[in-house]
C-alpha cells in the first residue's frame, strides 16, 4: 500500500510540474508577445496620425505662406507638390523595408 501512495505522489508531482512548465513556456511568452504587438500597433497608429498631420501642414504652408505664388492658374501646384512628397516618402520607406527583409533573409540563410 505504501508503494501505491508513493506512485500516486510521483504522478501528482509530475502532473504539477508539467502544468507549471507548460504555463511557463506558452502562456507567459504569449502574454509578452501580446504586449509587444499592442505597443507596436499603438506606435504605428500614432506615427500614421503624425504623418497625416505633417502632410496636411505641408499643404497648408504651400497654400498660405508662399506669398501668392500658387494663386490663380497655379492653385493645383501645392496639391501636386504634396503628392510628390508623399510618393518620395513611400518610395524611401519601401526601399527601407526591402533592405530590412533582404538582410533578414541573408541572416536566416547562415
Amino acid at each position: 500500500m505504501a508503494q501505491a501512495s508513493g506512485v500516486a505522489t510521483i504522478v501528482q508531482e509530475l502532473k504539477e510540474m508539467l502544468v507549471t512548465y507548460a504555463r511557463q513556456e506558452t502562456v507567459n511568452p504569449l502574454k509578452n508577445l501580446g504586449r509587444y504587438v499592442a505597443f507596436g500597433f499603438g506606435g504605428s497608429v500614432l506615427m500614421g496620425i503624425g504623418g497625416v498631420l505633417l502632410i496636411v501642414s505641408l499643404l497648408r504652408v504651400l497654400q498660405e505662406e508662399t506669398g501668392g505664388v500658387f494663386d490663380g492658374n497655379w492653385s493645383w501646384a501645392p496639391y501636386f507638390l504634396t503628392v510628390l512628397v508623399i510618393a518620395v516618402l513611400v518610395a524611401i520607406l519601401g526601399l527601407m523595408v526591402k533592405r530590412a527583409r533582404d538582410a533578414n533573409l541573408r541572416r536566416s540563410d547562415r
